[in-house]
C-alpha cells in the first residue's frame, strides 16, 4: 500500500507567525478573562474602566469614539458597569443632553487590584524572557498591529462591524 504524498509541501503551522500570534491571542484572552472573573469583570469592562480612569468625565459618545466602538456597544458596557456600582452617569457640564461617565469609589478601589492582576499575569507569561526581549516583542507586535490597521488600546472583539472604520486623514 502506497503512502500518500502531499501535492505541495505544507509548512508547519507553528512556523507561521500569524498562526502563533492567533493561537497565543486566543489563549491569553481566555486566561485574562479568567483572571478578571473574581472581580466580576470581563476584559471589555476592564478596558473601559482603564479608559475612563485616564480621562474621566467623558460623555458615552466621546468614550465610544475614543475606544472605537459603536455607541450602542458602549451604552451596554456602561450599563453593566453602572449595575455593578463601578461607574456613574452625571450631567455633562458642557452638554445638557449628555451624561459624563465617572468612576465610583468602588471602581477607584477595584481598579488598582485588577491592574495588579493584569501586571502579574503579564509577568508570569514573560517570566523566563529577558526584559530586553520582552521590550522587543512588544515593539514588534505594536508595529505589526499598526500595519494590520488595529487601533491602539482597542480589542478587535469590541468593534461593531456596522460602524465604519476611522478615516486616516493621511491616506486621503
Amino acid at each position: 500500500m502506497a503512502t500518500l504524498q502531499p501535492r505541495t509541501p505544507c509548512r508547519a503551522l507553528n512556523s507561521r507567525a500569524t498562526f502563533v500570534i492567533s493561537q497565543l491571542g486566543a489563549r491569553i484572552s481566555q486566561q485574562f478573562a479568567e483572571h478578571l472573573q473574581p472581580f466580576g469583570l470581563r476584559p471589555a469592562h476592564f478596558g473601559v474602566l482603564v479608559r475612563i480612569a485616564r480621562d474621566e468625565g467623558q460623555s458615552q459618545q466621546q468614550l465610544a469614539d475614543h475606544v472605537g466602538v459603536h455607541r450602542n456597544v458602549m451604552v451596554s458596557l456602561v450599563d453593566d458597569l453602572e449595575e455593578r456600582g463601578l461607574v456613574e452617569r452625571r450631567r455633562h457640564p458642557e452638554d445638557r443632553r449628555a451624561h459624563a461617565i465617572h468612576l465610583t469609589e468602588a471602581a477607584v478601589e477595584l481598579l488598582p487590584r485588577a491592574e495588579e492582576v493584569a501586571a502579574q499575569f503579564e509577568a508570569s507569561l514573560f517570566a523566563d524572557i529577558d526584559p530586553a526581549d520582552h521590550a522587543l516583542v512588544l515593539d514588534v507586535l505594536r508595529r505589526v498591529s499598526e500595519r494590520a490597521g488595529l487601533v491602539p488600546e482597542l480589542h478587535p472583539a469590541l468593534i461593531d462591524s456596522r460602524r465604519p472604520a476611522p478615516v486616516d486623514p493621511e491616506s486621503c
